[in-house]
């Protein structure tokens, strides 16, 4: 059987788990999970438990990108702290073995909310969720990074002009047009990075609702998922990424809030979900949000624009949502540029 990104060679991935992974045992099925454009992931089904194993995807990759070796040890490193994670397994690194490397670690049984209104859901569950997500996020931006070993999980330096280059290189490895208002975007963001204010921790790097798990019948937070963007930089573009969601059409595609009576809903302001982040940090405000939150536009059109030139190249984790994700690098450039404005 041929590896791909939408594939798992069974008796391959059996006998690997049989040989390296203790008190596992067979028959295995598996099910590929819709959602994760990047990384392709896969359920693990046994007679006495499941796993989740996550992998590379197969074929010539951007550099440094889909680091799944970088999501197994930030999670085993977060694992006795206030931060919720699934639980590491095993990491294994020998691309011969499914073509690409991968881990395997706990299955989280749990409910995923695919988007911030949670259709359905009570207005007292909404609120208690919005808050459980701010707390997490701010646990995770206290986390001591020196004593769990991750000191060196990135370079030092401004993070944002790093961040800035990183993408800028990414965007314009899988650009297939010229796209004027990115380009706009890219040169206006170098020119606008604020100093250095000395805060660096830990960063998710596309922190939302629905890269989180929660109990099945309650709000509290059973883990933090997808970490591959993860490093050492600066907080705020975390806590911009979930506004930069909110800020986006409500509905499958865009799965924010726009022009929603969020109040209606049990849902905070946008201004109202900073100002607990700010409260449990300690922090008295946050100055110049405007361009945290263009530079998370930013990095969003670079990682769609990837995502949709895999598509093009045939390589893509879900070949059909790739393909329609790729005219949104032009909304999310727009959106950029009108927030280093406001």
């Amino acid at each position: 059987m041929t590896n791909t990104a939408q594939t798992l060679d069974l008796d391959v991935v059996d006998a690997y788990l049989r040989d390296n992974l203790p008190g596992y045992e067979g028959p295995l099925e598996a099910d590929k999970f819709e959602t994760g454009q990047s990384n392709p992931t896969f359920l693990l089904k046994t007679p006495q438990q499941n796993y989740v194993l996550r992998r590379k995807p197969p074929g010539v990759l951007l550099k440094s990108a889909h680091a799944v070796d970088r999501e197994f040890r930030v999670q085993s490193a977060l694992a006795d702290t206030d931060v919720p994670v699934a639980r590491m397994h095993l990491l294994c690194e020998d691309d011969d073995v499914i073509g690409s490397a991968f881990y395997v670690m706990e299955h989280l049984n749990g409910r995923n909310f695919y988007q911030p209104t949670m259709e359905g859901e009570s207005n007292e569950t909404r609120a208690a969720v919005i808050d459980e997500m701010n707390r997490v996020l701010a646990a995770l931006h206290s986390v001591d990074i020196e004593a769990v070993g991750l000191s060196d999980y990135g370079p030092p330096g401004n993070y944002y002009e790093r961040q800035i280059g990183r993408w800028t290189k990414q965007y314009r490895a899988s650009e297939t047009e010229v796209i004027k208002k990115m380009d706009a975007l890219i040169e206006a963001l170098q020119a606008s990075i604020p100093a250095d204010d000395g805060q660096r921790t830990l960063v998710h790097g596309d922190y939302r609702i629905d890269n989180m798990m929660f109990e099945k019948d309650g709000t509290r937070c059973l883990g933090v998922l997808d970490w591959e963007l993860s490093t050492i930089g600066h907080p705020y573009a975390d806590l911009a990424a979930v506004i930069m969601q909110w800020q986006m059409p409500p509905g499958k595609e865009g799965r924010g809030m726009a022009g929603l009576d969020r109040a209606s809903l049990g849902l905070p302001t946008d201004q109202e979900f900073i100002a607990k982040y700010c409260e449990r940090r300690g922090l008295a405000g946050i100055d110049n949000f405007g361009f945290y939150l263009s530079f998370n536009f930013f990095r969003m059109a670079s990682i769609i624009q990837g995502v949709y030139k895999r598509a093009l190249d045939g390589n893509a984790s879900n070949p059909e949502r790739a393909m329609r994700l790729g005219g949104f690098v032009k909304v999310f450039a727009e959106h950029g540029l009108t927030a280093l404005k406001t």
